[in-house]
């Protein structure tokens, strides 16, 4: 390069500098997840049911997701009368102590399938991490209930309050064996664990009672999380959830153990096993389970999806953010992929692309709804479509 063009490379540099950053301001954001966008708004941690115990209204799909109305947080109520091509919202669940600031987290939606208690079979539970930014926060796993599908809901119960300023998080619902009600959750609050996961149950939805630990590593720093859990027809219970721990290949790897009773989940420092494909695959992080009916199978079909997926060497694979696994077999072997409804391209690990996707098979388990949220922008909004299984 001859002296005069060097000269010139300075001004053409700052140029190309100036025109560039122009067009980062114009130039539109990344596409966004498929499917259909569930609220024009901030949606997250989405959940969804299938009416099965409400009378006429068996085959509504009622969704969830936690939103915020200036500083408030508030659980969204979304209804589907068509299984899954429209939702509406019809209600919502503002609980006072999510109000102001105070902090609301990664709600759950269920409908019990029996009666507990004075609660007849039908009543919907919403649950949710209330608190989590209050200074010098005591943060509360709270219940409220409903009983006109989701419309109006009243407060029934809170199943803890933590001791200190750590969290407990992430809610599930279950009926052990005994017909009792079973809400487990991630707590931090015992010295001796970063994190473990602990159950209680109550016979009536209000008293809690037998708290103790299903998951929780004999390494301090390990911390196990996002419990979910489906009764299989066999009766035996499927717990998947993951383990973050120190940096690695490994790191919020998804696992799964069984209980015969929904209660008793054997020794809490055994960790469970990994779940995979055939040629060693694996999920990483925010795990959700479903349990569908298939033909000519008496055990049905779980589904299984996760944040990340990843190659059996640890790198991310092709397909992560649209790619589900279902397995015929009660959970045991290897599972197979099948692609997503929704697919979320982001690559971003946080809160929002592909957090803790909701899956809900058809009634007869051939076609699957998926609710997974991604960035619009700087919006974490929620999305929806249905595909085969």
């Amino acid at each position: 390069m001859t002296t005069p063009h060097r000269r010139l490379l300075p001004a053409l540099l700052t140029l190309l500098a100036v025109l560039g950053s122009l067009l980062a301001v114009q130039a539109p954001p990344a596409a966004a997840a498929s499917g259909t966008v569930l609220r024009d708004g901030t949606g997250l941690y989405p959940r969804a049911v299938r009416l099965q115990h409400n009378g006429a209204a068996n085959g509504r799909i009622l969704a969830s997701v936690v939103t915020f109305r200036n500083s408030d947080g508030l659980g969204a109520i979304y209804e589907s009368t068509d299984d899954g091509a429209t939702f509406r919202q019809v209600g919502e669940v503002a609980d006072p102590e999510a109000a102001g600031g105070q902090g609301e987290c990664c709600a759950t939606l269920y409908e019990l399938p029996q009666a507990v208690g004075s609660l007849p079979a039908g009543t919907l539970l919403w649950s949710a991490s209330i608190g989590q930014d209050e200074t010098n926060r005591r943060m509360a796993i709270r219940v409220f209930r409903s009983n006109d599908q989701g419309r109006t809901w009243s407060y029934l119960s809170t199943v803890a309050t933590s001791n200190s300023t750590k969290g407990l998080w992430e809610p599930e619902f279950s009926i052990d064996s005994s017909g009792r009600l079973v809400v487990h959750y991630s707590d931090e609050t015992d010295p001796a664990h970063s994190q473990k996961l602990v159950a209680a149950r109550s016979a009536n939805g209000i008293t809690w009672e037998g708290y103790h630990n299903t998951v929780a590593s004999n390494l301090a720093s390990d911390r196990p999380g996002m419990a979910i859990v489906r009764k299989l027809p066999s009766g035996q219970y499927f717990m998947v959830y993951e383990i973050c721990a120190a940096q690695g290949q490994y790191s919020c790897v998804v696992h799964y153990r069984t209980s015969w009773d929904g209660w008793n989940w054997g020794d809490p420092a055994h960790l469970g096993y990994r779940p995979e494909t055939a040629d060693g695959k694996y999920f990483t992080h925010t795990p959700n389970l479903a349990w569908a009916p298939e033909a000519g199978n008496s055990q049905g079909k779980l589904f299984l999806i996760g944040q990340v997926l990843k190659n059996a060497d640890g790198s991310t694979a092709t397909g992560s953010g649209a790619t589900v696994w279902t397995n015929s077999n009660g959970g045991t072997g290897t599972w197979r992929s099948i692609s997503a409804p929704v697919r979320v391209d982001s690559k971003t690990v946080d809160y929002c692309p592909n957090y803790s996707s909701a899956l809900l098979p058809s009634a007869d388990g051939t076609r699957l709804l998926e609710i997974a949220t991604d960035y619009v922008g700087t919006v974490c909004k929620p999305f929806y479509a249905t595909g085969p299984s």
